[in-house]
């Protein structure tokens, strides 16, 4: 990005599509980052019963096609997928709060299960975030294309 700033000195839509790309890359940096956090957690998570598994589970698969998606939409220019995957972080959202409350129920029922219920909580919540980072991934795609960023006026 930075060679083609430094030599092609692109105007409009192309500034638009390299800027879209820097921003995209902070965003993926932290994707990986938690995604390395969640991999460490889930050494201790393995044995946990709790109802919120599945939850994680289902939150974890959306996450994962968040990403995809997000990157997907920004290779093919399609705003129709960026938007699904930004519409998807609401499900995300709501799959992070059933794990809440499934892990406070899990620690009043045992309280002997609070340490893993806590591990479980943060692999829950680097899931959100991760979904939230796709999110913001799928909103500089919509920039690229568009020139308008969340409710900014076009450019």
């Amino acid at each position: 990005c930075m060679r083609m700033l430094l030599q092609q000195q692109p105007v409009a839509k192309d500034l638009r599509v390299i800027s879209a790309a820097l921003k995209m890359i902070s965003d993926m940096e932290r994707i990986g980052d938690q995604a390395a956090d969640v991999a460490e957690l889930s050494g201790y998570v393995g044995e946990v019963v709790a109802r919120g598994k599945l939850h994680i589970t289902k939150m974890a698969r959306a996450a994962v096609s968040m990403v995809t998606e997000s990157i997907d939409a920004f290779v093919a220019r399609d705003i129709d997928l960026a938007q699904r995957v930004i519409a998807c972080d609401d499900t995300v959202d709501s799959l992070f709060d059933q794990v809440k409350n499934d892990l406070i129920a899990l620690i009043r029922e045992d309280a002997a299960n609070g340490e893993q219920a806590m591990d479980l909580l943060m692999v829950g919540k680097y899931l959100e975030r991760i979904g939230d980072h796709a999110t913001n991934v799928a909103e500089w795609v919509v920039f690229s294309i568009t020139g308008q960023h969340k409710n900014e006026r076009v450019l």
